[in-house]
Order: structure tokens, then C-alpha cells, then sequence
């Protein structure tokens, strides 16, 4: 009876600590999606809103909607962060699921209450480390890893960009990339980044890994459409040219 009593008690045991480890695993996701929106002083007030405004059209569309739907999980994971100088970083929506388009809903409503941060330089290298720490912890298990960085400027601020990017492949995260090519002016009489070939640099020195890809945006005001295509792609996972630009309106 006791050698009975204790094996009963070692099958509970082992039953509690089955239910212990099935409850504190990862949620397994289609895709953990880091979101890195540059707010630099080149990013001025009317861009910065449409910036925002650009990922909360993008979440109530049903082309992301569909996108989610057809994963074999039907679900993905999305930080929404925004970034400047090496010492700017802010985590503005932190890890929620999306499983549906209530939730995608919801998503673009904390986006669109949320105020936007301003930070001055530009350090691509800073978002990519911070984004980088963001997937310890965050309560899921993903098929795939990506840093998507959008923004309108070279890294000049922080760590060589290249050692960041590195750093991030050897982890296997995959970043992709968002350049915003755009003539406004800059401040402090800088080089705009049309000037600067800000496209040939995202896609030599920030984006990387497996089926990496990067969407051009002609202008802050052809943001949207951009970030809808590059949505789909990373939601969808399929393979395409490394480089995607907009068909002319």
C-alpha cells in the first residue's frame, strides 16, 4: 500500500509539474514582428503622423487580415517601437497577439490614442540592439523573427550599423527594411536621403537573413501604401526580390 501511495504521488507530482511547464511555455506564433519607427529630428511633425497613421491603416486593412488568416497558426505577435540617437528607444505598444482583425483593431486604436516621441540623431544600430532584446521573455515562441526598421536617414549615431545587423543574423532575426526616400529639408543644412541613395544603403548595411527584403517609399506621403505591401510580405512569409517598389499611382 505505501509502495502504491508513493507512486500514485510521484504520477501527480509529475502530472503538476507537466501542467507547470505547459503553462509557463511560450504561446507558439506564425511570426514575432518588432516594429522600429524612426521618430528623428529629420522625421518632422506632419511625417511623424503619418508614419503612425501609415501602421494604423495597415492594421484595419483585410489584406493584413487575410495575410494573418492564412499562417498555419493563425496568429502573430507585434511590438511597435520607436527610436532615434543610440539613447533613444521607446517601446510605445509592447508584445500583443493578433489572431483576428478585433484584434488588429484594437491594435491600430492604442496606436492611434498613443502619443508620438521625438529624439534627436539617427541610430539605426540603437534600434536594431534594442529590438533585438525585445523577442527574451515576451511570452512567445515564433516560426520567425523580424525587425522591420522604417526610417529616412543614414546611421550616424551610435555603433557601426553593420556590427548591430550582425550581431541579430547570428541570433536568427531577419531585418528587413522601410527607406523613406524624401526631399523635404533636413536639419542643420544635412543631405537629403534621395541625396544620400538612402535605398542602396538600407539594402547593403541594415537588412539581412533569410528572405530579407526591404519596400522603397517614394515619400512620406506614399508611406501607406508601402507599409500595407511590407505588412503582408513579413505576415504572409513569402519569398520575393529583395528589393519591392510601388507600382506609380
Amino acid at each position: 500500500m505505501r509502495r502504491r501511495a508513493i507512486v500514485v504521488g510521484l504520477a501527480t507530482l509529475g502530472l503538476v509539474l507537466a501542467g507547470a511547464s505547459a503553462s509557463a511555455a511560450d504561446l507558439p506564433v506564425d511570426l514575432e514582428l518588432v516594429l522600429a519607427v524612426d521618430v528623428s529630428g529629420s522625421v518632422d511633425d506632419v511625417e511623424a503622423n503619418q508614419q503612425r497613421q501609415g501602421y494604423i491603416d495597415a492594421f484595419r486593412d483585410p489584406l493584413v487580415h487575410r495575410a494573418i488568416e492564412q499562417g498555419a497558426r493563425q496568429r502573430i505577435a507585434v511590438t511597435y517601437v520607436e527610436w532615434a540617437g543610440s539613447v533613444y528607444q521607446q517601446t510605445v505598444i509592447d508584445w500583443v497577439l493578433l489572431d483576428g482583425p478585433e484584434a488588429c483593431e484594437r491594435l491600430a486604436a492604442l496606436l492611434s490614442e498613443a502619443p508620438i516621441g521625438r529624439g534627436r540623431w539617427t541610430s539605426i544600430s540603437g534600434a536594431i540592439d534594442y529590438s533585438v532584446k525585445l523577442f527574451d521573455g515576451n511570452g512567445f515562441e515564433g516560426e520567425r523573427r523580424v525587425i522591420d526598421v522604417s526610417g529616412d536617414g543614414t546611421n550616424n549615431n551610435g555603433r557601426p550599423v553593420e556590427d548591430a545587423r550582425w550581431e541579430a543574423l547570428e541570433k536568427g532575426i531577419v531585418i528587413n527594411g522601410l527607406p523613406i526616400l524624401n526631399d523635404r529639408p533636413q536639419p542643420f543644412g544635412m543631405p537629403t536621403p534621395r541625396q544620400l541613395a538612402l535605398d542602396d544603403y538600407y539594402e547593403r548595411w541594415v537588412i539581412g537573413g533569410p528572405g530579407s527584403f526591404m519596400v522603397v517609399a517614394t515619400d512620406f506621403d506614399d508611406f501607406r501604401r508601402a507599409v500595407l505591401a511590407k505588412l503582408v510580405r513579413e505576415i504572409a512569409g513569402f519569398d520575393g526580390p529583395t528589393r519591392v517598389a510601388l507600382a506609380a499611382r
